[in-house]
Protein backbone atom coordinates (compact mmCIF):
# COMPACT_ATOMS: atom_id res chain seq x y z
CA UNK A 1 0.00 0.00 0.00
CA UNK A 2 1.90 3.13 -1.34
CA UNK A 3 0.15 6.10 0.43
CA UNK A 4 3.12 8.72 -0.10
CA UNK A 5 2.45 11.29 2.53
CA UNK A 6 -1.67 11.48 1.76
CA UNK A 7 -2.73 12.59 5.12
CA UNK A 8 -0.17 15.26 5.97
CA UNK A 9 -1.95 18.02 4.22
CA UNK A 10 -5.26 17.04 6.47
CA UNK A 11 -2.82 16.87 10.05
CA UNK A 12 -1.50 20.16 8.42
CA UNK A 13 -4.71 21.56 7.89
CA UNK A 14 -6.38 20.57 11.20
CA UNK A 15 -3.78 22.70 12.82
CA UNK A 16 -4.27 26.40 10.98
CA UNK A 17 -7.14 28.86 11.72
CA UNK A 18 -8.85 29.92 8.73
CA UNK A 19 -9.20 29.13 5.40
CA UNK A 20 -6.64 28.88 2.75
CA UNK A 21 -6.94 29.80 -0.83
CA UNK A 22 -7.16 26.41 -2.19
CA UNK A 23 -10.24 26.06 0.31
CA UNK A 24 -11.78 28.92 -1.10
CA UNK A 25 -11.42 27.70 -4.63
CA UNK A 26 -12.93 24.04 -3.26
CA UNK A 27 -15.62 26.17 -2.16
CA UNK A 28 -16.31 28.56 -4.96
CA UNK A 29 -16.08 25.49 -7.66
CA UNK A 30 -18.83 23.17 -5.61
CA UNK A 31 -21.09 26.51 -5.33
CA UNK A 32 -20.91 27.16 -8.95
CA UNK A 33 -21.42 23.88 -10.05
CA UNK A 34 -24.42 23.80 -7.74
CA UNK A 35 -26.06 26.70 -8.63
CA UNK A 36 -25.22 25.94 -12.54
CA UNK A 37 -27.22 22.81 -11.96
CA UNK A 38 -29.78 23.55 -9.97
CA UNK A 39 -32.36 25.16 -12.75
CA UNK A 40 -31.61 21.81 -14.97
CA UNK A 41 -32.96 19.76 -11.92
CA UNK A 42 -35.84 22.12 -11.43
CA UNK A 43 -37.23 22.17 -14.72
CA UNK A 44 -36.50 18.20 -14.79
CA UNK A 45 -38.49 17.97 -11.26
CA UNK A 46 -41.40 19.90 -12.85
CA UNK A 47 -41.50 18.37 -16.30
CA UNK A 48 -41.71 14.96 -14.13
CA UNK A 49 -43.84 15.72 -11.68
Amino acid sequence: MNTEGNLAPVYQAADQQGFTTEDILWAAGIWSVILTLSPVIVFYVLMVA
